[in-house]
């Protein structure tokens, strides 16, 4: 894995470093394989002459320290990007999230809360009776409660949330505001179609959900079967009522059209940290990563790269269990 890790790093170097850079990089990679010791001796030799150094064991030092250098300048950047944000202005005493396991926009709060790492509860609904959201007139999921209050509505919730952490800051506008709403007019309707395309991909989602909730063993069997043969026709409505023809297609469409907007960054904003967008999109795919379609869409597109680095920038979940 270390070996793995390595020439990961060097191949950065090899594609974003200068000239000389990559030719001491080349030299470090070259003389971290022992299956290639002649061809270092001879590279070594080479860039000795090239670049005015005496002797080539002095271009291997000097190349093995390059190599020690980028690969240091690397983790410091991811642990940069796994640093969780802070804020003193808003300490919840308690989170409660209602929510199903597969819903996309109850992950999409879930992937802000854990970037924030503020910790929170989950209660499952069962999603046939509801019982565990009765005492609530909004009927949807997700809803959350902090300190009491309820908030409804993911979007609602979110802005709601950022506003408490970072109180001076102003409401997402332009490129930002443009992919958030990406996310709730497109995006998420293109899941539904796809997660639940056969009836065995319904299954396999209800199984997934059922698993992860707090349902008894008859409470399970009803919620799998009977919910997923109710999301496959919902799925079909769904995929009418929005002008989709083909579900995979679509849904590799909108991935490749989230990494075109990506342009080559990291993030959606740049620099070394997402922005709500990026929590967003990567909240609503959260779900779907591991299925059917989720693996299908990492085989057809080219999402997977930016969806690694979200994974290692929201962290671990702030979950209590």
């Amino acid at each position: 894995m270390r070996r793995v890790n390595g020439l990961a790093t060097v191949g950065r170097a090899l594609t974003c470093g200068g000239a000389v850079e990559k030719r001491l990089a080349q030299a470090a990679l070259m003389s971290t394989c022992s299956s290639s010791s002649s061809n270092s001796h001879i590279l070594s030799q080479k860039l000795a002459d090239r670049l005015g150094l005496s002797r080539p064991s002095l271009v291997r030092r000097v190349a093995g320290t390059m190599l020690f250098s980028v690969a240091a300048s690397s983790l410091a950047q991811d642990a940069l990007a796994k640093e969780k944000p802070r804020s003193e202005k808003f300490l919840p005493k308690e989170v409660v999230l209602y929510q199903y396991e597969a819903c996309p926009f109850c992950n999409k709060v879930k992937a802000f809360l854990d970037y924030y790492n503020i910790p929170y509860k989950i209660v499952e609904v069962n999603p046939i009776s509801k019982k565990e959201i009765k005492w609530s007139d909004y009927k949807k999921v997700p809803i959350l409660k902090v300190d009491g209050e309820q908030m409804v509505d993911s979007s609602d919730i979110i802005n709601k949330l950022f506003h408490r952490i970072n109180p001076d800051s102003s409401i997402p506008d332009g490129e930002e505001k443009k992919w958030l709403e990406w996310v709730d007019n497109h995006l998420v309707h293109v899941l539904s179609p796809n997660i639940y395309r056969s009836t065995s991909e319904a299954l396999e989602s209800f199984d997934y959900i059922t698993t992860h909730g707090n349902f008894s063993f008859t409470e399970r069997l009803v919620a799998k079967y009977a919910g997923a043969a109710a999301m496959y026709f919902v799925s079909k409505k769904l995929k009418k009522k929005h002008n989709i023809t083909d579900e995979r297609a679509a849904l590799y469409e909108a991935a490749e059209t989230w990494v075109d907007a990506l342009n080559g960054r990291h993030y959606l904003a740049g620099g070394s940290k997402p922005n709500l967008a990026d929590l967003a999109v990567f909240g609503v795919l959260r779900p779907i990563w591991y299925l059917t379609s989720g693996k299908d869409m990492v085989e057809h597109t080219r999402i997977s790269e930016w969806y690694g680095r979200m994974e290692n920038a929201v962290g671990e979940s702030a979950r209590i269990k």
